[in-house]
């Protein structure tokens, strides 16, 4: 556990009392919430992004995919509604994940999943996968030495709209895999039974009002889902670091470049190295 009193991080002490998610977020590389939202606040968040769905088209950000690939999403969200705003800072949410990311972590992207019910759909995650990292690789074979607590460097959070059971296809996380310093295996990408140790997936079942946590290095991926899929609607919450850029908006539209700068990096090594990257983990 961290905090950051003096500028730096350093070790919280041990005397410090945290939520038993945080620890559980640490161990596991999961953990959910119950209760977070009220009725009333979950419908306030819901109405205002379908609001946001019925007046901005799908923010299309890779141009190698089709406008119909976005449909199921809008961006930066915080930046559209006031009750996402407040659905991310939430203290419930916050005396979690501090602890593991410091007292100044802060929002890296902010986007609504609205999917419809639909068994034939191949989007949302569905193969096996990191968010971002490893961001301590490691080779097979090497473990972690338990006496240092896994550091954490970004944290996924899911707000449930909705009730999220398992028709729905969630989120299934396996326990423990974000210690494993490797992605899942690019060869059994939509493999139900692939493990970690042993451990086969946890489906993060979820009611409404209910919110989700899983580490970015941990392996992930939309189950399957089944007859009497009512979809899935949720507001998506990347936490990280301070020293973790913000992912809100493409550096495209969103960057720190005078324009003479920009223009005159004209490779893609060139592009990347002034901070011009094409949108990856988080971002599109």
């Amino acid at each position: 556990m961290l905090t950051r009193k003096t500028g730096y991080l350093t070790v919280r002490p041990e005397s410090d009392e945290v939520p038993d998610a945080s620890r559980q977020l640490q161990r596991e590389g999961w953990a959910l919430l119950s209760g977070v939202f009220d009725a009333a606040t979950v419908r306030s968040v819901a109405e205002e992004i379908d609001g946001v769905f019925a007046a901005l088209d799908p923010d299309h950000r890779l141009a190698q995919k089709g406008i119909e690939h976005f449909q199921p999403f809008r961006y930066e969200m915080l930046n559209r509604s006031a009750a996402c705003q407040r659905a991310v800072g939430d203290p419930a949410i916050l005396e979690v994940i501090e602890p593991l990311l410091g007292e100044d972590c802060h929002v890296i992207a902010n986007t609504a999943w609205r999917q419809p019910g639909d068994e034939e759909s191949q989007h949302g995650g569905r193969n096996w996968h990191i968010d971002a990292g490893p961001h301590i690789p490691r080779p097979p074979g090497i473990p972690w030495d338990e006496r240092i607590p896994y550091p954490i460097f970004a944290i996924a959070c899911h707000i449930f709209l909705q009730d999220c059971p398992i028709e729905s296809g969630p989120t299934g996380v396996i326990p423990g895999s974000h210690t494993s310093g490797q992605a899942p295996p690019r060869d059994r990408p939509l493999d139900d039974d692939l493990t970690w140790e042993g451990r086969r997936a946890l489906p993060m079942v979820a009611d409404a009002g209910d919110v989700a946590l899983f580490v970015s290095d941990v392996w992930h991926r939309r189950l399957p889902s089944q007859s009497g899929d009512p979809g899935r609607f949720f507001l998506q919450v990347h936490y990280a670091r301070r020293d973790i850029a913000q992912r809100l908006r493409p550096t495209s539209v969103a960057n720190q470049l005078s324009e003479e700068a920009a223009a005159r990096a004209t490779t893609n090594r060139e592009r990347t190295l002034v901070g011009l990257h094409p949108p990856r983990f988080y971002d599109g």
